[in-house]
């Protein structure tokens, strides 16, 4: 162990179980410090290279670490430098949009490559997928706590990297059930078989999945559904998709955009929701966490936390700023999933306001861990604002279902 690193008792666990391993998967619950479990991990397979891939958000946090706890390194950004020039006792830092831009990383031989949040390279057809699972790594570790996002079949890159050579046709045939789509004209998936042998082969492969009820007493989780008149306006565009609001004229020629228009007009475009928002605000002075989707709820949110005086804090793909947070008890901080539902640390609240869901169930569960997380000592409040009669609740019931596929994944083997 590194002589500045102290870990938990979990921690030490999930190392000792995957001592002799050197392709591992710390599939840690949110909260329970894979940063320390995989870097330590790092350290002990001692590989003169190391390339760890995360998000770019995360990456100046990785360098951080690395240079804190394991000064032995030259922890390098990888960007534009000359691969030849890099020495050796080398971390290598690169985020998964930029990994495969830069075809010379798959020269690297004898190296450790470490995964935050593997569950990025789901999609096996993806650019970056294709790149990272051609590379020549010695050593494989990966990190996640949302590994599949309660789809099983999202796993197939990610065993291939454990050493579990098994076909994406066998895998499917093997542990999903699936059921013939006239309407699309192929095979869908409805659920999922042979769960436990499933697990059985992923411990096999060096998989360890930690819950963070298991390891620590965290405050209750209370979640509120809060209801809200649908506007006859949802109605006119559900029935002719088309419909003009605020002169604006809504489209929905193709799939996506009739779904993402019948989503704003149950979100931003509903005087109803952003009313009971504004009742929830009223109602508290603690600080208050909303998550979003659209900039035109973030336009709608801005707007009312201007009117009632508010201070602000955002977090989105244009602004990081948490003062506000950090400094007024008051505060709102508007968060876009895609940007702050992994990573942040936002435990100084516990109140969470769902203005809008994604329909992503990885970040939706990560979202939750902002505030139930270590250092929380008070009871969490969820406050799901759903418009009556919407596609909102039927995205709310697919992630639930979503969840339960992935806490069977971290339950314990039955004997």
């Amino acid at each position: 162990m590194s002589d500045l690193v102290n870990l938990f008792p979990h921690q030490e666990r999930a190392l000792n179980e995957t001592y002799k391993l050197n392709r591992v998967a710390y599939y840690l619950d949110m909260g329970l410090g894979k940063t320390f479990v995989g870097s330590e991990k790092l350290w002990e397979l001692n590989t003169p290279f190391n390339l760890v891939i995360c998000q770019k958000s995360k990456i100046e946090d990785w360098k951080e670490h690395f240079e804190t706890f394991y000064p032995e390194y030259k922890v390098i950004v990888f960007d534009k430098q000359r691969l030849d020039i890099i020495p050796p006792e080398s971390i290598l830092i690169v985020n998964y949009d930029k990994v495969w831009r830069r075809p010379e990383i798959s020269r690297l031989r004898d190296f450790t490559l470490m995964l935050d949040e593997s569950s990025m390279i789901k999609n096996e057809r993806s650019n970056r997928s294709k790149f990272v699972l051609q590379l020549h790594a010695k050593n494989v570790i990966l990190l996640s706590g949302t590994p599949t996002g309660g789809k099983y079949e999202e796993l197939i890159s990610q065993v291939n990297l454990l050493g579990w050579n098994i076909s994406k046709d066998l895998f499917l045939k093997q542990y999903t059930v699936r059921e013939w789509d006239e309407l699309d004209g192929g095979y869908k998936i409805i659920g999922y078989q042979r769960t436990e042998r499933m697990k059985k082969k992923l411990r096999e492969h060096g998989a360890i999945f930690m819950k963070t009820e298991e390891v620590f007493d965290l405050p209750l989780q209370n979640h509120i559904n809060v209801k809200c008149k649908c506007p006859k306006i949802y109605k006119k565009f559900a029935k002719h998709h088309m419909v003009e609001i605020e002169d604006e004229m809504l489209i929905g020629d193709t799939p996506a955009s009739a779904k993402m228009y019948l989503r704003q007009l149950a979100g931003a475009f509903n005087k109803n929701k952003l009313d009971q928002l504004k009742d929830l605000m009223e109602s508290t002075n603690d600080r208050l966490i909303i998550f979003y989707q659209f900039k035109r709820d973030y336009e709608a949110i801005k707007l009312m936390c201007d009117e009632l005086k508010r201070p602000m804090s955002t977090i989105n793909g244009d602004i990081k700023d948490l003062d506000a947070y950090e400094k007024q008890e008051s505060s709102v901080s508007l968060i876009q999933y895609q940007a702050g539902a992994m990573g942040l640390n936002l435990q100084k609240a516990n109140k969470i306001i769902y203005f809008t869901l994604t329909d992503m169930s990885e970040l939706f569960e990560q979202s939750k861990k902002r505030i139930h997380r270590i250092g929380q000592d008070k009871p969490c409040f969820y406050y799901y604002l759903l418009t009556e009669g919407t596609i909102e609740w039927r995205m709310l019931q697919v992630l639930k279902e979503r969840k339960d596929y992935s806490d069977a994944l971290f339950e314990s083997e039955e004997m």
